[in-house]
């Protein structure tokens, strides 16, 4: 189920942070398409314009992967940035790593290959689930990649015979992290590296 955390241009409530899973970030069109820009997983939060001093997004948060959210409320939450300052340092941090990772996406869909950018998004994807299996259809890997259904079949279909995943039923199970990871551009070793920096922690 691919529940709705927050809205283009309407109040954020709350925020909220996944212990499993992971929540996309959509840009919406006027022609009804949508883009993904980002990802948030256990390592980081949903609801950063209320860190910023907004109470609104410019985009769709969305949840890809169930599991399960904590969830503070916004008057709650801004309290406790009042209260801890290493708080507001720690998720201000994020805020910067979560930046790169949209400007990474951004140079990454606009000049990588779209083999590149699928074995990159199912690296992003697997590094936020337990094991190696998560749901996801071509339908929704087409919408995350601003591509038409038949390139990613195409792409996906390649990959399987190459022994890297395993696609059924709209699951897949990733079979060599290892080949993925040769089979991507530098944006995914990129954004963990900046991670990494900024937290301490792999997850990109």
């Amino acid at each position: 189920m691919h529940k709705v955390l927050h809205r283009p241009h309407e109040p954020i409530e709350a925020v909220f942070s996944p212990l499993e899973g992971w929540c996309s970030f959509l840009i919406l069109l006027e022609d009804g398409r949508s883009a993904e820009v980002g990802v948030a997983g256990a390592e980081g939060m949903i609801g950063l314009p209320l860190l910023l001093g907004s109470d609104r997004s410019g985009v769709e948060a969305m949840v890809q992967a169930s599991g399960t959210l904590l969830q503070l409320g916004a008057a709650a939450f801004l309290e406790a940035l009042e209260r801890s300052p290493a708080l507001k340092r720690l998720l201000l941090r994020y805020a910067l790593a979560f930046q790169q990772q949209v400007a990474q996406t951004a140079a990454c869909n606009g000049h990588h290959a779209l083999d590149q950018r699928l074995a990159r998004w199912l690296l992003v994807a697997h590094d936020r689930v337990k094991g190696d299996d998560f749901p996801m259809t071509q339908e929704f890997l087409a919408m995350m990649l601003c591509v038409h259904r038949p390139g990613v079949t195409v792409a996906a279909r390649l990959f399987q015979q190459a022994g890297l995943i395993r696609y059924s039923r709209g699951h897949i199970t990733v079979t060599d992290r290892e080949g993925l990871e040769a089979a991507s551009c530098e944006c995914h070793r990129a954004v963990r590296q900046q991670y990494d920096h900024l937290l301490g922690c792999t997850t990109g």
